[in-house]
């Protein structure tokens, strides 16, 4: 690996870990990315701090928690808080930054060298210069964000994922040899509208997809707030919610066949400009879909592992070639203290993350270190309940029709809720008490709460222990003290490094 890697960030918007056949899926969805992470390493235990995009996307920048960079909604980028992120790194390092698609964390498109942009529907800052194009801007418009029953009658060509490839290629072509470059590759899919022209739409039909784990029947378990949202999907898809509901699911069966085949178009165009030994490309998603699980779409309420299990491949010069990779658990947080570490330079004050290059080259590392994950999810108050004067229509989260939905929103988003993973156990806490643990191994898709059972007592107790500890290590440390006292911190943002012992810089004022 060079002193200054290119680096390339590739990153889907809304797609679960689990629907690729190298994790065990029935269906092919994503033959590439399943090769692309035998050449490097896929992490099966990669988590999101948050199962919201721009929170998400936030802490990949900052390398912190959402309740310490308190960006904690889709509505809160101007108050991201931190005191250095990944650009401000790399641009110290010499790189020249791109965006190609969507941005929506707390940075301008301007604070991009580079940047071409889109949203989830047209007219989002994308630029449109055929007719062609200017006729998809349209036809998404009128999506309303809902799944479409019929082929995208637009080439390929036309679609985002396409042209976010184009513009990454774009850019690389205009770099001086030698100088380092960072690419955001920002898919604004497979996140809804639910839409995929042919030859993807016919790729997974409804009929042939396999069934769903957890169905609406097995939501009491999961709490009213589950229920409430189930409820609300009933009535904007109506009686036909079951069949939308297939459609949806084909759809992004699709979406994710065509990313896949523009995630080979970059690799193999990085490998025509000969950079495959020279850059470091990493593929991850925000955050995970429900894809019918559960009888719902997209996102929502709470920390399922479903919501909250990311993909994330890493691969390109100096990187192992390991395949998959099953025991460490990963999370969007340790990306910038991971890319720090790379390039040799100090981590941020206030980073949260750990560096997981130990794991990329095969360094020993205590294994602590990667033992668990943790995520948060809630911008606080009381959790809102049906006796409560609370209207999806006047909330803005539904138009007077009921014929679109966003699933966050007060409801959904409120309260405060915790989880923690280690092991194969899952175990998650609201600011109420109520708790859920789960045994993955067992009950990968959650439909048993252990949180009462006897046999489970010791396993709850550690869990619990575990998600205090977490907690604890991701109180946030800004602002350290003013006078005298001195953060003791790891520069590489670990905990558990017993040989670690800092020099003393004296007192500072």
């Amino acid at each position: 690996m060079k002193k200054r890697p290119n680096i390339i960030i590739v990153m889907a918007d809304q797609q679960r870990a689990d629907l690729r056949k190298s994790c065990g899926y029935e269906l092919d969805t994503m033959p590439f990315l399943d090769s692309l992470g035998q050449e490097g390493m896929d992490f099966e235990r990669a988590y999101t701090p948050n199962p919201t995009c721009l929170p998400a996307r936030v802490s990949m920048f900052t390398g912190r928690y959402s309740e310490a960079h308190r960006a904690r909604t889709n509505h809160n980028a101007k108050d991201a808080c931190f005191t250095e992120d990944l650009l401000d790194v790399l641009k110290k390092a010499g790189y020249t930054t791109a965006l190609c698609g969507k941005n929506h964390s707390h940075h301008a498109l301007s604070d991009f060298d580079f940047c071409e942009s889109n949203g989830h529907l047209g007219y989002e800052g994308e630029t449109n210069t055929t007719p062609e194009q200017w006729a998809f801007a349209d036809y998404m418009r009128k999506t309303d964000h809902m799944e479409m029953h019929e082929p995208t009658p637009f080439a390929l060509e036309t679609q985002f994922p396409y042209r976010n490839v184009s513009s990454a290629l774009k850019f690389i072509d205009s770099m001086e040899k030698d100088q380092p470059f960072f690419t955001w590759i920002s898919f604004a899919e497979p996140h809804n509208p639910f839409q995929v022209p042919e030859p993807y739409f016919d790729m997974f039909p409804p009929e042939d997809l396999p069934p769903v784990h957890v169905t609406e029947n097995d939501l009491a378990q999961k709490g009213p707030r589950f229920e409430w949202l189930r409820g609300i999907w009933e009535q904007v898809l109506g009686d036909d919610i079951d069949a939308r509901i297939l459609r949806s699911r084909s759809n992004y069966h699709g979406m994710l066949r065509l990313i896949d085949d523009q995630v080979k178009r970059l690799v193999e165009g990085l490998k025509e400009r000969g950079l495959e030994d020279d850059t470091i490309l990493l593929y991850l998603s925000d955050h995970g879909d429900f894809v019918g699980e559960c009888g719902m779409i997209r996102k929502g309420t709470d920390l399922p592992d479903i919501l909250c299990h990311i993909p994330m491949i890493w691969w390109g010069g100096g990187i192992r070639k390991t395949g998959k990779v099953s025991d460490p658990f990963v999370s969007i947080v340790d990306i910038l203290p991971t890319i720090c570490d790379i390039l040799g330079v100090e981590l941020p004050f206030g980073c949260q993350g750990k560096s997981i290059l130990p794991l990329l080259t095969g360094e020993n590392i205590h294994e602590e270190e990667y033992a668990s994950a943790y995520s948060e999810s809630g911008f606080s108050g009381l959790y809102w309940d049906d006796e409560d004067d609370f209207d999806v229509v006047k909330e803005g989260a539904c138009p007077p029709e009921m014929t679109s939905f966003d699933c966050l929103n007060s409801f959904t988003q409120c309260g405060q809720v915790r989880s923690f993973w280690k092991g194969d156990y899952h175990v998650q806490v609201d600011m109420m008490g109520k708790g859920w643990l789960y045994d993955l191994k067992k009950d990968p898709y959650e439909k048993e709460n252990l949180w009462d059972a006897p046999e489970y007592r010791e396993i709850k107790a550690d869990m619990l222990t575990g998600l205090s500890a977490s907690m604890l290590r991701a109180v946030d440390p800004l602002p350290a003290p003013h006078w005298r006292y001195r953060v003791k911190t790891h520069p590489q943002g670990f905990w558990f490094d017993e040989g670690y012992h800092s020099e003393d810089p004296g007192v500072r004022e």
